[in-house]
């Protein structure tokens, strides 16, 4: 890292909204891992999981902490969703600093070995036939990617899209646990976070909701777009700061996070956990942010959720 006016004076902080295993702890220990290897700082750095309510009690453990550099928190897309459903008070730009977006997690849809859904094909035929009497496990909220993925899949097959029976969890391994215990039909989730289970050959993965093939345990599984399905969304990962940093705070964290993402640690995480990277920061991650918000805007108004109408 370059010389910077400023440095950290304590131990940094990257708070993560899921419990242990989750999807945002894999990010903060995949970035703590990272830091560490490169060994970029002075001063000692630790997760801290603040789960909860769809990762809101992260956020506003972040909120309380305005102005302070110390502590950050790994970011997704449940933060303007959030907003537009009227579920948390928290609009990400405003609330607080958008550091970098690292990644995203392309949706896997599972369900068990012994299910008669044993293909993507299989399940749209459900969708268009009998949506309403299938339940589908989710994690963290509603409105977020992996609800709007199975909204796009329902759409296509010419099913009702608020038809189906929704589970909403806090992690999407306890969405995956659902549908293996037998109460979900099918669970829409980040495609890492079935892998231990599909290994197992206890859940079988119907499509992905990637462009193109995951690799991995995934290199057999159809994507949606191969079945003319319009499916092509990605949950995002990111890091985002207080409210009221300064600017040489900011230029701290963007050059910490450039070079952790830089080392073959983070790199050999991209490629374990099927993360596909798009780092961006600075103007670019804000220009994103402005167009994710319109689009979100537009299905979760479809979708019959949108509550936000103050044109934020």
């Amino acid at each position: 890292m370059t010389s910077i006016p400023w440095k950290p004076e304590r131990e940094l902080e990257i708070v993560a909204g899921t419990p242990s295993g989750g999807g945002l702890d894999r990010a903060a220990r995949a970035l703590l891992g990272a830091i560490e290897s490169m060994r970029l700082l002075d001063v000692p750095v630790r997760v801290n999981n603040v789960p909860g309510d769809g990762a809101r009690k992260c956020w506003a453990y972040l909120d309380r902490r305005a102005g302070d550099p110390h502590v950050v928190s790994i970011s997704s897309v449940n933060l303007t969703t959030d907003h537009l459903l009227g579920a948390a008070p928290f609009q990400h730009e405003r609330a607080f600093t958008p550091l970098a977006i690292l990644y995203t997690e392309y949706i896997a849809f599972v369900s068990r070995s012994d299910s008669a859904l044993q293909t993507g094909t299989d399940l749209l035929a459900r969708f268009a036939g009998s949506a309403a009497s299938t339940a589908v496990a989710l994690s963290t909220s509603l409105g977020n990617p992996n609800h709007i993925a199975l909204a796009k899949v329902i759409r296509h097959a010419g099913g009702d899209v608020r038809a189906p029976k929704i589970r909403v969890f806090d992690s999407a391994l306890d969405a995956v646990a659902d549908a293996l215990a037998g109460n979900a039909d099918v669970a829409a989730i980040t495609a890492a976070s079935a892998v231990k289970e599909l290994a197992a050959g206890s859940m079988r993965a119907l499509a992905v909701s990637a462009p193109q093939r995951l690799a991995g345990i995934y290199a057999d599984t159809t994507t949606w777009q191969e079945l003319s399905v319009d499916c092509v969304i990605g949950a995002w990962r990111g890091v985002t700061g207080a409210r009221g940093i300064t600017a040489e705070q900011i230029r701290f964290w963007a050059e910490l996070l450039a070079a952790a993402t830089a080392a073959e640690e983070w790199k050999a995480e991209l490629a374990r956990h099927y993360w596909t990277a798009i780092p961006l920061t600075g103007g670019p991650l804000w220009d994103y942010l402005e167009r994710e918000r319109a689009g979100m805007r537009a299905v979760l108004d479809e979708l019959g959720l949108l509550k936000a109408q103050d044109g934020s």
